[in-house]
């Protein structure tokens, strides 16, 4: 299916009506408990699931492209066009109170973003890019991404448990954040990609790191920083796909002294 930039234009309008729609349902479920727990410590609220059904049905039936989302998967991720939903980023944060906590969404072409928008409905900021730029804020345009230094930027990143043992262990994200500290000017950890990546649009921060592979998280981030003129890869330094095992986002120059400072931390299985 051939989409023009006109259409990217149209379906981006309705995507932010219908995530518009949904924003109130998105405070007013604000700490709401557990419903289904998942892999580890993880949990899905009663909200997450009742957004999605709401969001997919709601995307299914005015544009006719199929979703895929977190909480009851659906389209495949592979399909020609496909929205990826996660309909509560950052659920730890959502359900304690905290908000920094928001709904994601991006539309796949053949497994590339295209549009992504990253709505913070607490901090009533909506974020929204079409692939080529620029990316907006509530509506504004905001100024592409200059070449930026480390030692001036603040930098997201993860949380973790340092005695984890998945693909990037606990004790070598700690050494990555212990490098990184050395050279950026802060680090924060938010607790929510989808912040975190939205926020390196912006320019906020200067670079963020997810340790993480899931598509929802990273999708629609992954469009607004493109469109911000950001760089975009895994932590290997490899160009970010939906297969990818990691993601690194960065502004120009920023990027190349993120990769320096993994490289210099060597390889995730030398920390099992």
């Amino acid at each position: 299916m051939t989409v023009d930039t006109d259409q990217l234009s149209e379906l981006l309008t309705t995507a932010a009506g219908v995530l518009d729609a949904a924003s109130a349902q998105f405070v007013a479920g604000h700490r709401a408990d557990s419903a289904v727990a998942k892999k580890g410590n993880d949990f899905a609220t009663e909200v997450d699931l009742a957004i999605e059904r709401r969001v997919v049905a709601e995307l299914t039936r005015l544009t006719g492209i199929g979703v895929h989302g977190e909480e009851f998967g659906g389209e495949s991720v592979d399909a020609e066009l496909v929205w990826v939903l996660d309909p509560i980023d950052g659920t730890f944060n959502y359900a304690a109170g905290l908000p920094m906590a928001a709904m994601l969404l991006a539309l796949l072409r053949n497994g590339e973003p295209v549009l992504g928008l990253t709505w913070l409905p607490f901090m009533s900021q909506r974020y929204t890019a079409i692939v080529g730029g620029p990316v907006h804020c509530n509506g504004d345009p905001l100024s592409a991404l200059q070449p930026t230094a480390l030692s001036d930027s603040v930098v997201g990143i993860g949380t973790f448990n340092i005695d984890s043992h998945g693909r990037y262990p606990g004790r070598y994200r700690a050494a990555v954040l212990e490098n990184l500290s050395r050279q950026c000017s802060r680090v924060r950890m938010h607790g929510s990609t989808g912040i975190d990546f939205a926020y390196v649009s912006a320019g906020i921060l200067g670079a963020a790191i997810s340790f993480g592979h899931h598509v929802w998280d990273h999708a629609a981030g992954v469009a607004l920083v493109r469109a911000a003129g950001g760089v975009v890869t895994d932590l290997a330094g490899r160009p970010w796909t939906i297969k990818s095992p990691s993601a690194l986002v960065a502004a120009p120059g920023a990027h190349e002294q993120m990769l320096d400072i993994i490289g210099s931390v060597g390889d995730p299985e030398d920390y099992r």
